[in-house]
């Protein structure tokens, strides 16, 4: 499809990443959308609420009593062959978790939104990425996204991969808590006929539960089969990476947006000694960083996750072996980890250990709770990086970026 014939089937809108995420669910034709408030997921219940008041969506919009009433609606909704959104933040994720985890097992395609955000004791609203990563070993497919755009478009990717039947994975769209749910952007947003040529109909096959079709859902297997139900739901997700890749092709040539590649984003790295790698909107300042520094005449770069599981082993491998040094920013903590480090480090670190050449990786905890991650911050890491690739080595393997004495 040309370009002209693609803005002449696109609007353009000054929405949010919350009100793109609603948008999307109208355009994908979703049957049932579960609710319940928590800050600062409840601004896409809201616009949903809004749609749906307005005509401008149909669909059957339930508010739950909790946020695990909500997950268990759609995950029998989903079981009977209807296309289903739902979603919270922080601690609300967390009152869903038995819902989320049987999820996987029961191979159900649920898409739903995490408004990322800081888990309760000490109370928060800002933005951390713990929530979502709690679910990032049971079967949860996981993205991060870093603009209102990039959670539109990575919506519709999620209900495609997620209802493949070479998948049947439940998927997350991880949206940074106020940094991206409440910011508003220019959002070029599809004609319903360029979404319905990306995302087909959802269609269970012999799996859907119907009383024409007798067959048993979530059964109590104890041993006896529970080792093989497992090892299918990792083939499942192991299945997800090459239908991620043919998704992402159909994105490309429909709406002509995604990147070279689904799983990775490289910024100024063609000749870039080192870099930064980060999760969702820490986007935004590493970007204007890395301008600055090469105006310096500095070679660094910015490497964004895109999507966390399946994790992109093989693209992190071929980008990151390039460089001299490499630093993680985790917005997330894992406390006891290895080397006291967060999540992403150590992932980051487990897919490069394999190279023939082991390169130095400092990790860095930054901006919980909400915090500005800053242009000095972002200054003051590479400066660690840079150090570790003049040496060779990493002094301190972790560091805990802007905390206060």
């Amino acid at each position: 499809m040309t370009t002209d014939v693609q803005s002449s089937l696109e609007r353009e809108e000054l929405i949010s990443g919350s009100e793109a995420i609603a948008i999307a669910c109208a355009l994908a034709d979703v049957d049932v959308i579960t609710a319940y408030p928590i800050r600062p997921y409840d601004t896409v219940m809201q616009y949903v609420s809004k749609l749906v008041a307005n005509g401008e969506m149909k669909c059957e919009y339930i508010v739950a009593e909790s946020e695990h009433s909500q997950f268990e609606i759609i995950k029998h909704a989903s079981a009977v062959g209807a296309r289903v959104f739902s979603g919270s933040s922080g601690v609300g994720w967390f009152y869903a978790f038995e819902a989320l985890a049987v999820t996987c097992g029961l191979r159900l395609p649920m898409v739903a939104m995490v408004g990322n955000r800081a888990l309760d004791d000490p109370g928060a609203f800002g933005c951390e990425h713990n929530d979502a990563l709690a679910v990032r070993d049971l079967g949860w497919m996981l993205n991060w996204v870093d603009t209102a755009q990039e959670a539109l478009d990575t919506a519709f990717m999620a209900w495609r991969v997620a209802e493949d039947s070479r998948v049947f994975l439940p998927c997350a769209i991880s949206t940074d808590g106020a940094f991206l749910t409440h910011s508003q952007q220019i959002v070029k947003i599809p004609d319903k006929s360029l979404v319905d040529e990306f995302l087909p109909p959802y269609d269970r096959g012999d799996l859907v539960l119907h009383p024409d079709n007798p067959i048993t859902i979530a059964p109590q297997v104890n041993e006896d089969w529970l080792m093989e139900i497992r090892r299918q739901t990792d083939e499942g997700m192991r299945n997800a990476r090459g239908v991620i890749l043919e998704a992402h092709a159909d994105l490309k040539r429909i709406f002509g947006r995604g990147g070279d590649n689904p799983f990775i984003e490289e910024y100024m790295c063609d000749d870039a000694e080192i870099v930064l790698v980060g999760m969702g909107t820490l986007s935004l300042p590493l970007r204007v960083t890395v301008r600055r520094l090469r105006e310096q005449g500095r070679k660094v770069g910015f490497v964004r996750i895109k999507w966390f599981r399946p994790f992109p082993t093989q693209d992190l491998q071929e980008t990151l072996s390039r460089f001299k040094a490499v630093g993680v920013i985790d917005r997330d903590y894992s406390l006891g980890a290895p080397n006291y480090a967060g999540v992403v480090y150590n992932e980051v670190r487990s897919a490069l250990y394999d190279l023939p050449t082991r390169i130095p990786i400092a990790g860095f905890i930054a901006g919980l709770g909400g915090r500005e991650v800053t242009i000095p911050m972002t200054i003051e890491m590479f400066d660690q990086v840079q150090k570790a690739a003049d040496t060779g080595k990493v002094d301190e393997p972790l560091q805990w970026i802007g905390v206060r004495n």
